[in-house]
């Protein structure tokens, strides 16, 4: 048994397992590009080694898995940047690499299982949603928040986004549902269901058993879910290709919950919103690294804009809950405008992998 790592992220081999650890509590555990930049290697590592039967992830602090990539620290460095009138590699490089490590941990030969105890969002999803095994608990809260901060959903959302039933994924990626554990295993988001008092014996089981069977051995019944409820209606309103197709249909709709995700949804960003559902129409037929490869491209276009600065202010900055997006309106988004995103970068700094 070894251990290793940062105050970020630790790294541990206990007998047929490889644990990794994200120790950031205070933050919920949030991805940081030195966090990224340690696990790499050692996924690398871990990837040869004839011994290791699989990859086990955790979140320090019982309140997190990882809430996310450390958006305040691209806004602040983009903030500065743009002040200066320069590009900043960090902005660039935390996206190119942590979309690798995305695509590294999809590609990952061995069983990865993610531990999903407490909140599981944006990052956090692309860290854990690629691998085999994802284990939620009573108290995961799962979403894809990032139209609400002028983003879109990332991580592989493009990839991942579509392939689950009917129009399940529009309505994730667009309105930033958050999930619990019946949700996540009705939708396949979850693979199995442990109460988290039975954590601590199921990692001690990953040591020696196979992960199948040791989850298997622990899989409990997580209660009904909500959804299957309002799937039909999911369905109807998030066929049309265009958002504003979508409000007329959630109007056409009627009823409390369509009222309340139409209100949802009218106040994220009108680009975001755009952007999104076009990423989700294309990634159905993509690849996983097709897929990052867009969002690289997405990603590096929202960092030159407005809408990502301006919503980190709101929610995270100051805290106003009142973005003053640009564009205001759907109607000022133009067909040119979302295709630009969609363009290859005028630098030709795209998105590749090493292996």
């Amino acid at each position: 048994m070894t251990d290793r790592g940062t105050d970020e992220i630790s790294f541990r081999r206990g007998g047929v397992g490889g644990f990794v650890v994200f120790t950031r509590p205070k933050a919920l555990n949030a991805l940081t590009l030195g966090m990224i930049r340690a696990y790499a290697p050692v996924l690398a590592e871990w990837a040869k080694d004839p011994n290791l039967r699989h990859v086990v992830q955790t979140g320090e602090g019982g309140k997190a898995f990882c809430a996310g990539g450390d958006v305040r620290a691209a806004y602040e460095a983009g903030i500065a940047a743009k002040r200066g009138g320069r590009a900043d590699p960090l902005v660039r490089d935390f996206f190119f690499e942590e979309y690798r490590l995305n695509r590294r941990l999809a590609r990952f030969p061995k069983p990865i299982v993610s531990i999903l105890d407490g909140i599981c969002m944006g990052g956090g999803v692309g860290l854990s949603v690629h691998g085999r095994y994802r284990v939620a608990t009573e108290r995961t809260l799962f979403a894809m928040p990032e139209s609400a901060i002028g983003l879109f959903p990332d991580v592989g959302g493009s990839y991942f986004l579509p392939r689950l039933p009917g129009r399940m994924g529009d309505f994730l990626g667009l309105t930033g549902e958050r999930l619990k554990a019946a949700d996540l295993v009705h939708l396949g988001l979850a693979t199995h269901y442990v109460e988290s008092a039975r954590l601590e014996e199921l990692l001690k089981a990953l040591e020696s058993e196979a992960a199948d069977a040791a989850l298997a051995r622990f899989n409990a019944d997580p209660g009904p879910a909500t959804l299957p409820g309002h799937a039909a209606a999911i369905d109807r309103c998030f066929a049309p290709r265009s958002i504003e197709g979508i409000l007329a249909a959630l109007d056409a709709e009627g009823g409390e919950w369509a009222g309340k995700i139409a209100a949802r949804l009218c106040k994220m960003s009108p680009t975001s919103l755009k952007i999104s559902l076009r990423q989700l129409e294309l990634g159905q037929s993509m690849s996983i690294e097709d897929a990052l490869r867009m969002e690289f491209r997405m990603v590096r276009r929202c960092m030159d804009g407005d809408d990502f600065y301006e919503g980190i202010r709101a929610v995270l900055v100051d805290k106003d809950n009142a973005p003053k997006w640009k564009p205001a309106t759907l109607a000022e988004v133009t067909d040119a405008d979302v295709a630009r995103y969609f363009a290859p970068v005028a630098d030709g700094d795209e998105l590749t992998f090493a292996d």
